[in-house]
């Protein structure tokens, strides 16, 4: 009997304490929903079997992921480069880091009226994104198709005022990131976001006109509040991101308009 009552006893702490410890490995995630979210519902049954229940929230903008992660509600997030973290950061007060890799989306332009940038006209209006590190980059890459030239070209921060050249006299409609998809029938070329253009069906590698170099600094991260970067679960889904599952299927799915994390 005693026998009996302490192997059930002992059954019963061992269940509680594998109880425990699922509840410490649950982990809430805000991400943007191709391809960020579209990968993290992938890798939810490989956390599963390593003790992480994995909750995906998903945000259509660039601020709340952020927000809600500054405020509390969630736990990380994974969605954005270095540059966008760290002007949100400088906005808001916040401290948010960067805990690792995912992906880089390359960035890209598209158009519906020319086929290529001989055929541009002087005057042509361009759409670009309106938040200050998207905006750059957008910039970067019309400066890097040889349509203009910033004043400081290594400036991560630059925004319209700081064109020094525009032969072209593009004109700039600058909208939410989220929204350039849809100016595509009205401007003339429109730089879109990778998970934005996934979105409406378009593809960097086929689709664009101009086509972001691979070495860009826009790598996207996973970022979390100062003190939860050691957490347990993270450590593990941020481990995930670099399995050679995960890679194969963001390489599979995305057919190399997405490419994987180098570790």
């Amino acid at each position: 009997m005693n026998k009996f009552i302490k192997t059930t006893a002992f059954a019963l702490v061992a269940s509680l304490s594998s109880i425990a410890s699922a509840e410490n490995l649950k982990l809430s995630v805000a991400a943007t929903p191709v391809p960020a979210a579209e990968v993290l519902e992938f890798m939810k049954p490989a956390l599963a079997k390593k003790g992480v229940d994995l909750t995906v929230h998903v945000f259509t903008d660039y601020i709340q992921p952020n927000q809600q992660v500054a405020d509390g509600d969630i736990n990380m997030n994974c969605f954005q480069h270095v540059p966008h973290l760290d002007s949100f950061n400088k906005r808001k007060n916040t401290n948010l880091v960067p805990v690792g890799g995912m992906y880089l989306p390359p960035m890209a332009a598209y158009s519906k009226k020319v086929k290529n940038l001989s055929e541009l006209k002087d005057g042509a209006r361009v759409s670009i994104p309106n938040d200050t590190t998207n905006s750059t980059r957008a910039l970067l890459i019309l400066q890097q198709a040889g349509l203009i030239k910033l004043k400081d070209p290594k400036n991560l921060f630059s925004t319209a005022k700081d064109i020094a050249e525009n032969p072209k006299k593009l004109r700039f409609i600058e909208l939410e990131a989220a929204g350039v998809p849809r100016s595509l029938p009205d401007v003339d070329i429109a730089v879109i976001n990778t998970n934005y253009a996934l979105e409406v069906g378009l593809n960097p590698q086929s689709d664009s006109i101009i086509l972001e170099d691979s070495n860009s600094p826009y790598a996207n991260v996973c970022a979390a509040p100062a003190e939860f970067k050691d957490n347990e679960a993270l450590k593990i889904l941020m481990a995930e991101w670099g399995s050679e599952e995960t890679k194969k299927f963001i390489l599979d799915k995305y057919k190399g308009t997405v490419i994987p994390r180098k570790d």
